[in-house]
């Protein structure tokens, strides 16, 4: 139960905080058992970042532990502040970000040039949220390389995994089962029409990618893929008092050749980010006409200020190759699929969201669930992965509406794929300018010339 009640066709209640909006749980909305189920399952996917912190920035377990809480922090602020999206990582940047990171040593070297890039993105959405110029900067980059971009960043990620030494090559079986089950419940054509039949489809569909990771997990865990967990009880002891000793203020801030380095890759990974707004802000609008008791204050601005204040913390106290980013698309999606049943399924939309990473935090220091699935970390980041290519190359392909798109966009995102950011960028402003620029003169001049001779466009 809440304190407050919200009024038929109202907004949910809240307290005024500068730009914010305040809510809290059992205060302003109620707890959601379903979403507290999901978030907790979903805590695999959160800690499966510990594999990238130890490789990429040589950090312990113990630290890299600590990290994950921090973003768990990080990841409760929007529902507090008034956004209506669950957030997450800037997953489809995950395989640039670590590009980027290739080129530094793990340790003090790569920890500088990703507290860099975290900076970078955090200027980034702090100054277009204040001066509420994040859309137009956007539509400001071609089709082109938008699509190439997002296409870019869905090849780094498939080939990531499948590459030989990639994790599909160590564990094929769990990977495969997993990756194709989990794309069956989430994107196929046949089991969309099976939910409107079957109740079991139906609810699994309500879970996203919660049911092929368990069954990759299983099947990893049979044919020993994954050694069998050492579950241990009790609760977690991150090792925060080892942490200081990974941050900017033991390693050094980062020079002014590493921030020029990291350049490229926060402003792609701002495009990625503010896809994702637009997927998001388009869910809720649908759904906002199929629940007209709630009222949704989606403000992008306070989303773009909210996403900036979580990069600050990781870039301060917890430096994340996933980054902060402003949704979590298939977890945002599963909130507002239940939330579309009525106000007996979901009083309102921030019920779910807020219960979702409040439980999603207090899960990470259940000791049985974090040593369970300790050995497992590799196959809940490798679907994570997965699902993400998929959309991005589905998402990317969607944008570009001509032969010369299509092929700025190709070569753009294959060099993206192959050699990081910054080349890609290069690669794809050249070709746009080369190709589609002249491309689009042409195509005015033969506007002009059928104006000025309508006889030479009928011949």
């Amino acid at each position: 139960m809440a304190i407050y009640k919200r009024k038929e066709g109202e907004e949910q209640p809240y307290w005024p905080f500068g730009p914010f909006k305040l809510r809290l749980p059992f205060i302003h909305y109620k707890f959601e058992s379903a979403e507290c189920i999901q978030a907790i399952i979903l805590s695999v996917v959160t800690i499966s970042m510990i594999p990238l912190l130890q490789e990429h920035l040589g950090l312990p377990y113990d630290v890299a532990l600590a990290f994950i809480i921090i973003c768990g922090i990080g990841n409760m602020i929007p529902a507090f502040l008034g956004t209506s999206f669950v957030p997450g990582w800037i997953t489809p940047a995950i395989p640039l970000v670590v590009l980027f990171l290739g080129d530094f040593e793990p340790g003090p070297e790569a920890i500088q040039a990703l507290v860099a890039m975290q900076l970078l993105v955090f200027l980034i959405f702090f100054l277009l949220g204040v001066t509420k110029l994040g859309s137009k900067v956007v539509n400001i980059v071609p089709r082109s390389l938008k699509a190439g971009i997002v296409i870019g960043a869905g090849l780094a990620a498939l080939l990531g995994e499948i590459q030989p030494g990639g994790r599909l090559m160590e564990t094929p079986i769990s990977i495969i089962i997993g990756g194709l089950l989990t794309a069956y419940i989430m994107f196929s054509l046949s089991f969309k029409k099976l939910r409107l039949k079957n109740k079991v489809a139906n609810m699994l569909s309500n879970y996203g990618m919660v049911p092929g990771l368990i069954v990759a997990i299983i099947f990893g865990l049979i044919v020993a893929e994954y050694p069998v967990p050492d579950v241990e009880w009790g609760f977690v002891s991150p090792a925060f008092g080892e942490m200081w000793a990974y941050l900017p203020f033991s390693v050094g801030l980062p020079g002014l050749d590493v921030f020029l380095l990291a350049v490229p890759t926060a402003f792609i990974a701002y495009i990625i980010a503010y896809g994702d707004i637009i997927v998001g802000d388009t869910l809720i609008k649908r759904i906002s006409k199929t629940r007209p008791d709630e009222e949704i204050d989606n403000d992008l601005d306070r989303l773009h200020l909210i996403t900036a204040i979580r990069n600050l913390l990781h870039a301060l106290f917890a430096p994340y190759p996933g980054l902060a980013g402003p949704i979590w698309t298939a977890a945002t999606a599963t909130v507002i699929e239940r939330f579309s049943f009525g106000r007996k399924a979901m009083d309102s939309i921030y019920g779910g969201v807020g219960t979702f990473h409040i439980s999603n935090f207090l899960a990470l220091f259940l000791l049985p669930l974090v040593t369970f699935f300790q050995p497992v970390l590799p196959v809940a980041l490798s679907l994570t992965l997965l699902v993400t290519g998929y959309l991005c190359i589905q998402v990317g392909m969607e944008q570009i509406h001509n032969s010369t798109e299509r092929g700025v966009a190709g070569v753009t995102a294959v060099v993206l794929a192959v050699h990081g950011a910054a080349y890609g960028l290069l690669a794809g402003v050249i070709m746009y300018l080369l190709l589609e620029k002249t491309s689009n003169k042409q195509s005015e001049q033969e506007k002009q010339e059928n104006y000025e001779n309508p006889e030479k466009k009928a011949l």
